[in-house]
């Protein structure tokens, strides 16, 4: 087998991984709102709850993220930081079905992303290196995978509850969502297979380049505090689906928010691959300005959801914002960085991320239970600024040439 084919396997083999990972986590997020609220009886500060559990395990995960990729590329092997943080991940699904408070809720949700954490940087490090000069490509095919597994993932949540609610009924919730809660669980477990044949790419020698951030690249630093920006008003998208659930009551809470998120998911699934080649061949920075502007709108939709119309404009414009952000910000920030540090570069980049996120949903919580426009009116300037200054980031760039 050439390397070429080599780098073509890994891609699809890691795509796989992600996908059944996320065909996991999927069916565990959208009834994760539910889950508070009904099974563990939260009433007071609910939308703060949300916020702080949906961004916590992401921001402490943080510090994973940078020790794995630095170590990645100390001792120049990926693949096992890769399968061990999907090993974690899927162990620490199988106590979410046991929990009964929201404090071992947030304790299991830090070591489910912990995995996440080990598993990242390393893994999007192989990505890069599997992709050669289409890295935009190459995160596009995976973020594809990783979103298909989404949509079947919220799928599977949405039939669960279509079949078995009228069944159990509202007296038989907690039972049915810790039943779908395990099942997710378990199938967390054969994402682990196709890693078996993960190759690393051969060892290569640093010819005396000495590891550390400050051998990259001042385009890195620039993006960094621009992407950085932008995740202190990236808030959970669970307070999204609770947003959109207050509305409604009996079977309906529980589906309309889930049929929202497997739109949601359609439409992230749709344009992961068109948006990393759009960003090989227009720039990545272009592309993602737009993903951010698309971001700020989604929000403002949600300004003024008095509609079953809006909503779905709102989920759709995340959606596709979504599908631009996640796929070019790592394209981007990878760009200009030696293979030789790479997993470094983008453990750092996940850690800056991971470290404003925790705010960002504190935030973003308080000011929905205050008043829930006032979450996505912050979410939509925070992203316009963002937008902004990688438009005139963008524009200095191109003259300077740095």
């Amino acid at each position: 087998m050439n390397k070429k084919q080599t780098i073509g396997i890994n891609i699809i083999l890691l795509g796989f991984v992600s996908l059944i990972t996320d065909a996991s986590s999927e069916i565990i997020t959208p009834l994760m709102p539910f889950f508070i609220e009904r099974v563990l009886g939260i009433t007071i500060g609910v939308s703060l709850i949300i916020g702080f559990i949906g961004n916590l395990g992401e921001s402490l995960s943080s510090i994973f993220k940078a020790i794995a990729g630095y170590w990645s590329d100390k001792i120049r092997r990926k693949k096992p930081f890769v399968a061990a943080g999907y090993s974690l991940s899927a162990t620490s699904k199988l106590f979410f079905p046991l929990a009964s408070t929201w404090e071992e809720v947030s304790i299991i949700k830090v070591f489910e992303r912990g995995g996440k954490g080990i598993r990242d940087a390393p893994r999007d490090a192989i990505i890069a290196e599997s992709s050669e000069k289409k890295k935009g490509r190459g995160f596009g095919i995976h973020r594809a995978f990783d979103s298909l597994g989404a949509i079947i993932g919220s799928m599977l949540a949405f039939l669960f509850i279509l079949v078995l609610y009228p069944k159990s009924g509202e007296a038989g919730i907690s039972e049915l969502i810790r039943f779908i809660f395990l099942f997710a669980a378990i199938l967390a477990f054969f994402a682990l297979i196709p890693l078996l044949w993960v190759k690393d790419e051969k060892k290569q020698t640093t010819s005396g380049y000495k590891l550390g951030l400050r051998n990259l690249p001042r385009h890195y630093y620039y993006i960094i505090i621009i992407t950085g920006l932008f995740a202190l008003g990236n808030f959970t998208i669970l307070l999204f689906l609770y947003h959109v659930c207050l509305r409604y009551s009996g079977i309906l809470h529980y589906m309309v928010p889930i049929l929202f998120y497997v739109l949601f998911n359609i439409i992230y699934t749709s344009f992961s691959i068109p948006g990393g080649n759009l960003a090989d061949k227009y720039g990545k920075g272009k592309i993602l300005t737009v993903g951010y502007g698309l971001f700020s709108l989604a929000c403002t939709t949600f300004i003024f959801s008095e509609s079953e119309l809006l909503f779905i404009l709102g989920f759709g414009l995340l959606g596709l914002s979504f599908a631009l952000i996640d796929t070019v910000q790592r394209a981007y920030i990878s760009d200009g960085v030696p293979p030789e540090i790479r997993g470094t570069a983008l453990g750092t980049f996940h850690m800056i991320i991971g470290l404003a996120t925790l705010p960002a949903g504190i935030i973003a919580g308080f000011l929905h239970g205050i008043d829930p426009t006032y979450a996505f009116i912050y979410g939509a300037i925070i992203a316009l600024a963002s937008m902004l200054l990688l438009m005139v980031y963008s524009k200095i760039h191109k003259t300077s040439g740095t």
